[in-house]
Parts: structure tokens; sequence; C-alpha cells
């Protein structure tokens, strides 16, 4: 277990890319699944690397770990990769030590995410940090920081309005769509994928915009099946893409697949379509953009929506950074301590020793234990003080005699 000696803090790096620098497609060719996840940890060993997690989203790839460099751990995330660490670098934000932290508080706010606020963000690091757990790469330190990073996060949520209104990727499409579209009561929908971002866009199809021409299509039919009978919608199988494609006015992509699953073919001569693809990488092949009928819009268009919502949660942000930097002082006040654990242990132990009764006193067995509980309670008290003043008065390490003193001296 590499968790238990004390960190180098300058070690702790961040390597990643996001949607500031680079498109969806290139974005895409960085993703990490489950499955590559698995196999790059089990690699990390022999780039030297004991200590990580990665974050993949469609918005950012980002992997975090200790290291004697930030090479190794883009070395190691590219190697299950479709693009090459020499892409990746060129494309890359680097930081380390207190810059690196700063920026998974930053993350976790939804301060970095491409719409402000949006805090779908915080599951995605939950899940990151514990499939990096369950694999045994995250150490006492991660953990610590990235339980403070939540309580951060969730602090900021409930005392500012940085996440007030609604504004997401999925609510942001149904935006488009109300701006674009004069009357959607009778224009046939068809949504293509029912995940978490693809259920969540049908939900505000329905609820914001009224509308209950929508047709549901999914790999899984079962979930689309389950979704429809849910929201009153109607569903095909996947065998019946092409005909539906043909049928609907309005379409939108949310599915994972690493292929264009609706092809330009399935569009030519069909009927002016307003398509929105959801999906990183994009699901709907590039030249379909080429045809004069197809109106296509992708994620990173859908970021550019400016709304009162958005001004509003600009306005919350000094109030995050306030948030943040309090609970970053806390995780390096924690830090700070965690050097001073061999010393409080040795002063436990001479504290213990002095206790001591000689043997030849003797003491019943009810005197005895009685006599350790409150022993025991005095030393805990006793180092509990010498951890105050060394916080309170950052006097490191000088506290060593006091202790003992304070423990031998008569009581009140």
């Amino acid at each position: 277990m590499h968790g238990n000696s004390t960190k180098d803090i300058t070690k702790f790096f961040i390597a990643g890319i996001n949607y500031k620098k680079s498109d969806a497609a290139i974005r895409g060719q960085f993703a990490v699944s489950n499955d590559q996840y698995a196999t790059l940890l089990n690699q990390a060993p022999a780039f030297g690397l004991h200590e990580l997690f990665v974050l993949s989203t469609c918005n950012r790839t980002e992997i975090y770990g200790f290291a004697e460099s930030a090479d190794q751990l883009i070395n190691l995330l590219c190697t299950q990769t479709e693009g090459n660490a020499s892409t990746f670098t060129k494309l890359a934000y680097i930081k380390n030590g207190m810059a690196a932290i700063e920026h998974l508080f930053s993350v976790a706010a939804g301060l970095d995410s491409q719409i402000l606020g949006d805090y779908e963000i915080v599951g995605q690091i939950k899940q990151a940090v514990k499939f990096s757990k369950e694999h045994g790469y995250t150490d006492t330190f991660m953990e610590r920081l990235v339980n403070c990073v939540l309580q951060s996060s969730k602090a900021i949520k409930n005392q500012t309005n940085l996440s007030g209104g609604t504004v997401s990727v999925s609510f942001a499409a149904v935006q488009y769509i109300r701006e674009k579209v004069a009357d959607i009561s009778d224009k046939k929908i068809l949504l293509l994928g029912v995940g978490k971002i693809g259920r969540n866009t049908c939900k505000n199809l329905v609820d914001y915009l009224d509308a209950d021409h929508i047709t549901l299509i999914n790999r899984t039919h079962d979930k689309a099946a389950q979704l429809a009978e849910e929201l009153d919608l109607h569903h095909a199988p996947l065998s019946e893409l092409a005909a539906n494609i043909e049928t609907a006015d309005i379409i939108l992509v949310a599915t994972n697949s690493v292929e264009p699953t609706i092809k330009k073919s399935h569009l030519e001569g069909k009927g002016e379509k307003l398509i929105i693809d959801l999906s990183v990488p994009f699901n709907v092949e590039e030249s379909a953009q080429e045809l004069p009928n197809v109106h296509l819009v992708n994620v990173d268009e859908l970021s550019k929506l400016k709304d009162e919502t958005l001004q509003m949660r600009e306005a919350e942000v000094p109030k995050a950074w306030d948030i943040i930097r309090e609970h970053i002082d806390e995780f390096i006040e924690w830090f700070e301590m965690r050097k001073h654990v061999p010393v409080f242990k040795a002063v436990k132990i001479k504290l213990k020793e002095i206790q001591t009764f000689p043997s030849y006193i003797q003491l019943s067995p009810e005197m005895a234990a009685c006599q350790t509980i409150n022993a025991d309670e005095k030393i805990q008290r006793v180092i509990n003080g010498m951890a105050s003043k060394m916080r309170q008065r950052n006097q490191r390490g000088c506290y060593y005699i006091e202790a003992i003193n304070e423990f031998i001296a008569p009581s009140n």
C-alpha cells in the first residue's frame, strides 16, 4: 500500500483536455470506457504509478495522480485511447500541487463545466474515484481530497445560486428547438438513445415543450419501451431506424456508439430535418451536414447558448470561490497535521509508559480498569490539546515536553 507515507504535494498532477481547446471529435479520440479504465489501471505500475484516477466525460478527459512527471500519466492514459500522447500533450492543460487541487475543486463545483454550474460532473467524479478505489489505486490523501471536494461542491449548491435555473446540455437542446421551431405540436420527433442524457432530454421535451409525438429507439429495445410507457410515448426497435428517420422532423441523438449511427444516406432526399447530436464522439456522419435538407447542431454549438440564467450564475462565481478556498484551507490543514502523526504516536506511547503503575502496587481488577480508562482519556485530551496548539499557533513539533509535563502535572 502506497498511501501511508507523507506525500510531496508538488507531485500531485492533473493532465487533461476539455471543450475549451478541443472539439468533440478530438475529445472522442481520448474518451475512456470502463473496460479501458480497468486495463489502464492494471498497466499503471509499469509506468511507475500507484495512485490515480481518470475522469472521462463528453466534455473532458482528465487523469489525476501522483507522479514524478505528468508524462507518466499522459503516456499511461494514451495506451487506451484512439488518440496518441503527442496530440493529447499539445492540447492538454497540466497542473501540479495546489494548482491541481484547485482545478479539481473547480471542476466539481461546475465552474469548469461547458455550461456553468452544471453539477452532473459530481456523479462522474464519484464513479471515477470509486472505480479506482475498487482496484486499489487511491490512498488516504486522494480519498480525503475527494471528500473535501464533494463537501465543497455540496456547500456551493446549497449556499449559492450557481446551479439556479435549468441549464444543461439536454435542456439547451430543448431551448434550441423552442427558439428555432415555430410550432412543435405537429412535428414528429425521433430520440435515438435513452441513456442518462437521452432520458433527461426526453423528459425536458415533454415537460417544457409539451411534445408527445416522440418515438424512442435504443440499442437495447427494452429500455426504450420502458421509458416510452412511463411517459406515454412511442417506441420502435433499432431495425426500424431508417423508416423513423425518414418520417421525423426533429432528430435528437444521444448514443455512445464509437461509429456514427445516422449516416448521410439515411437523410438524402428525406425532407427537412433538424438534427441535434448530443453524443461524443459524434453519432451523425459529418458529411450529413452537406445536405441542403439537413440542419445539424452538436454539443459544442449548444454550449454557446447564453441566457439570463447563465448571467445569474456568473454573478455567483465569486461566492463559489470563497467556499472553495475555505475547504481547501481545511484540507491543507489536515494534510499538514498528517505530517506530525509520527510525533503524536511517539508522545502517546511515552505517556502510556509514564502512566503504567509499578508492578508492586496491587490494584483490584475494577480499580485497574478504571485507572486505565481515566489515563487513556487524559492521554487523548493531551494529544488533542497538543494538536490544537500546533494548529492555532502554527508552531510545529515543539510541544513534546509540554505534553508530557501536562500529563504528569497534578489535576486541579
